[in-house]
């Protein structure tokens, strides 16, 4: 199991040039797993996730909670891949750094810790390829809520021997982990917490749905306002994770790309809306019924269009690339403005390598599109940036290499195998195991 949980220096290969025709399922929600599978530490009782996606963040998780005193059972269920945890008793409220650093939201530890225990020593994440993520506005929910929060040789120690307390907490703007964080803190606060300018993304639903299933009493999940009403204690539940609406735009991303008819099953239409809007935008034909999206592209070149990334339901950060590399083939010019995180067109000269003309000022992307894009080795510098060059390489003449894949392993199940079967041609060449992720 360590090379699935540590990964492989392993390499992408696909040539270029095949239409796609068939089904893609899509898998769970990795945003929403690794917050959910965090839940687990508030309750002694098991918590079984169904739809779980099987991913090296997710198994990150797991060995930390099983440092934590939880036991993890991946298995096979009726209705696919499950996880059931169980964590009844904490055996040391302590997540070290060589676990922490592998995957952030693993910080998300602290407050279920925190609120079960009263205690915690957490190690602060280390630092982020994509821009300065810091987990201020975490701490500060925390300190809120009344823990008192001290930090050394980069540790977080939180204490809150009298257990923790209900407060309005107002974010200063938009933070999805801070949300995840105050909302996994506050269900066993006493008394009454409302968090103010919450995030609204799908994951935040999930979250606060299967948490009140364990018996939370939370309202205003999906709005700007939450409102928690503390309890003494939470039981286990079963719950199915939302399917992951980056994974269903990246792959509606990729069809279009390449051409052809794709359908995407155990998805829904709703929660990439914005992304489906500005691909009909662009000439993409999008059907959508019940828990499936259908993506066709007929002959000729897509229309540029231009975009910016917005809080939810604006059009989400994670898609920028994907949708980048949609635009390079399309006819005209596309402006792209990021307006979420720093540093997140790090893809842009990997996708140049392939042709591409892209140029970049700021936080705006501007690309021309070409007639074609050319095979070449390319490299992956984050996951989001990971399938970006892996849906132009579907459409370039010749062989594409996109190295460094580990960061697709991330967040994307089993990726070329649902490519694959829809007549991609692509396959993955096997390397030597390398520790941890960067």
């Amino acid at each position: 199991l360590r090379w699935q949980i540590e990964g492989r220096m392993d390499r992408i290969a696909i040539i270029g040039g095949s239409s796609l025709s068939g089904s893609i399922p899509i898998s769970g929600a990795k945003n929403s797993a690794i917050k959910l599978m965090a839940a687990s530490l508030l309750t002694d009782e098991p918590l079984r996730l169904t739809n779980m996606p099987r991913l090296a963040d997710t198994r990150f998780l797991g060995r930390l909670l099983a440092r934590l005193g939880a036991s993890v059972d991946e298995r096979e269920g009726e209705a696919g891949s499950e996880t059931i945890l169980h964590t009844p008793e904490i055996l040391g409220a302590i997540a070290p750094y060589d676990l922490v650093r592998q995957m952030r939201a693993s910080f998300n530890v602290l407050g279920p810790l925190v609120a079960r225990t009263g205690q915690a020593k957490v190690s602060l994440p280390g630092g982020c390829t994509i821009g300065a993520r810091p987990v201020d506005l975490h701490l500060k929910a925390l300190e809120a809520l009344g823990a008192s929060i001290d930090m050394h040789e980069g540790y977080v120690y939180a204490q809150a021997p009298r257990g923790l307390r209900g407060a309005e907490i107002v974010f200063p703007f938009v933070s999805v982990g801070a949300t995840e964080h105050a909302l996994l803190a506050a269900v066993l606060a006493d008394g009454q917490t409302v968090l103010r300018n919450s995030a609204c993304e799908p994951e935040i639903v999930d979250l606060a749905e299967c948490l009140i299933s364990m018996g939370a009493n939370i309202s205003g999940a999906g709005t700007t306002d939450i409102v928690i009403e503390g309890v003494r204690r939470l039981n286990g539940a079963t719950h199915a994770v939302i399917p992951d609406r980056i994974e269903t735009g990246a792959y509606a991303c990729a069809a279009a790309m390449a051409g052809g008819d794709v359908t995407l099953t155990n998805t829904r239409a709703d929660i990439v809306q914005s992304l489906l809007d500005k691909m009909v935008e662009a000439g993409v034909q999008i059907d959508s019924v019940g828990a499936a999206i259908r993506v066709r592209r007929g002959e000729g070149r897509l229309k540029a269009v231009d975009l910016t990334t917005e809080v939810y339901p604006g059009f989400p950060t994670d898609l920028q690339a994907p949708f980048m590399a949609l635009m390079t083939m399309a006819d005209g010019e596309s402006r792209i403005r990021e307006t979420i995180f720093e540093n997140r067109f790090m893809h842009v000269p990997e996708l140049t390598r392939l042709g591409a003309d892209i140029s970049v000022s700021g936080g705006e992307a501007v690309v021309h599109g070409v007639d074609s894009l050319n095979g070449a080795e390319v490299m992956a510098t984050d996951l989001r940036a990971s399938v970006s060059l892996i849906i132009a390489a579907l459409a370039a003449k010749g062989e594409t290499v996109v190295n460094r894949v580990y960061h697709l392993d991330r967040g994307f199940e089993r990726l070329e195998d649902k490519l694959s079967a829809c007549g991609a041609n692509i396959r993955r060449i096997r390397g030597e195991a390398r520790e941890g992720h960067e």
